[in-house]
């Protein structure tokens, strides 16, 4: 046990006090004062060492399944003795550009908070201490901390959409560089994943999908926990989740904007290429049209036959090669006045 929990603290009026050592005596304790509560924060327990907790706090069956086996949507569940909310925090790496979720379940009861966490992403040691340092907000209890945690990751959504943005910017402008080759590679540090365009933007959307997937189903937890009659919530802590709901609809709002956005490039750049093609398809057939005049003339001229017109002739030679090049040379002309050359 002591390589699962992060860390396991009893809460007194807002201030972090010294306890028992064993979490069920801290438990015991912590409701026998009322005005305190314990906080157990766990990572990735097995099932026989989550069992040891989920048994001293009375936690449901069907949420502790949930938050074994991970790979939940995010969601808010009210059972007789605790509330459980399935939160997603999200990553993102510049570099390969690529979007990772992880995954925070969140148990709230009769004075005590149980927090379990899957992935490396969204540790929650720099919420504890802040929220340590603000004995005023603490002292509210569980509902405190899931404020809290709620909070931050909404707020570091925020931070990955601007991030995704600036790096979809810089994709788009690549898309549409005059300066690009014929193939539509972009010539920045996209390039380097000698990739086609095409599967880059697709790429991105994908990413961009994985992040709607953490963001948008929590709109309606969010929502809710704004609203009143939430067990195990505090009656006034209302404002506070209502202010995280408005940047996290914020944050959908910009996740659902790079969505749109990138199927507009996705297409733009599907029209672009035709065009391309359809410019390559018209100098492919202007340079066969040209070249099949002196084919058809030095090909009638070829055949063997001992009676042709103009072969007695001395000047027929030059002529019909004159005319081979005053017609290509026509061609040309006409195919370059029309944009094809």
């Amino acid at each position: 046990m002591p390589a699962v929990i992060v860390d396991c603290a009893i809460y007194r009026d807002g201030r972090r006090t010294d306890g028992p050592a064993d979490f069920s005596d801290a438990l015991d304790e912590a409701r026998a004062e009322g005005d305190a509560f314990l906080w157990i924060g766990l990572h990735e327990p097995t099932e026989k060492e989550f069992g040891l907790v989920s048994s001293e706090f009375g936690l449901h069956p069907l949420a502790v399944e949930d938050a074994l086996t991970a790979h939940q949507r995010p969601k808010l569940e009210i059972y007789d003795d605790s509330l459980f909310v399935v939160l997603k925090p999200v990553e993102y790496e510049p570099e390969s550009d690529t979007v990772s979720t992880g995954e925070l379940m969140v148990f709230i009861g009769d004075s005590f908070v149980v927090t379990v966490r899957h992935g490396e992403g969204a540790p929650l040691a720099a919420v504890r201490q802040r929220l340590e340092s603000e004995p005023e907000v603490l002292k509210h209890g569980p509902t405190a901390v899931l404020y809290a945690v709620s909070d931050e990751i909404v707020d570091h959504y925020i931070e990955v959409a601007g991030e995704l943005q600036v790096d979809l910017e810089e994709l788009e402008a690549e898309v549409f560089a005059p300066s690009g080759d014929d193939n539509g590679a972009p010539s920045s540090r996209f390039s380097a994943t000698a990739k086609p365009t095409a599967e880059l933007i697709y790429n991105f959307k994908r990413q961009v999908l994985e992040f709607r997937r953490a963001s948008v189903p929590l709109a309606a937890p969010m929502a809710r926990l704004a609203g009143a009659g939430v067990p195990f919530v505090h009656d006034h802590s209302q404002p506070f989740f209502r202010d995280v709901n408005d940047h996290l609809l914020h944050a959908n709002e910009q996740v659902e904007g790079l969505d749109r956005l990138l199927s507009d490039i996705l297409a733009a750049h599907l029209a672009q290429m035709g065009v391309r093609q359809n410019d390559d398809m018209r100098k492919i057939s202007a340079w066969a049209a040209m070249a099949a005049v002196p084919t058809l003339v030095a090909g009638i001229y070829g055949m063997n036959f001992e009676h042709m017109p103009e072969l007695g002739y001395v000047w027929a030679y030059p002529a019909v090669l004159g005319f081979m090049v005053v017609a290509v040379f026509g061609l040309h002309r006409m195919f370059k006045r029309r944009g094809w050359l």
